[in-house]
């Protein structure tokens, strides 16, 4: 069974980087398209980045040129890297795994503090 774990949220301050991981399992990575999604309070989830199977990437215009997507297939695992952080990006991040349906992970809180 698929399972989607992330990881690397917390509490951070406005600026600098943070990394968030997602490990898989019970997948064959390579071939599924992964994405990070987020969301804040009191909104709808959003798309926040994509990489297909093959590598290529898509960003939301919020993030774009601060976050970057990136997948490393013989860890099954996909990264988020948030650079220039904001306290806008205050949200629970969550992990997706697409190929003929969507997984999801549970989710790991990032709070931004100005």
């Amino acid at each position: 069974q698929v399972q989607l774990v992330e990881s690397g949220g917390g509490l951070v301050q406005a600026g600098g980087s943070l990394r968030l991981s997602c490990a898989s399992s019970g997948m064959f990575f390579s071939i599924y398209a992964m994405g990070w999604y987020r969301q804040a309070p009191w909104k709808q989830r959003e798309l926040v980045a994509t990489i297909s199977s093959g590598g290529t990437t898509d960003y939301s215009d919020s993030v774009k040129g601060r976050f970057t997507i990136s997948r490393d297939n013989a860890k099954n695992t996909v990264y988020r890297q948030m650079n220039s952080r904001k306290p806008e990006d205050t949200a629970v991040y969550y992990c997706m795994a697409k190929w003929r349906r969507d997984y999801w992970g549970q989710g790991t809180q990032v709070t931004v503090s100005s």
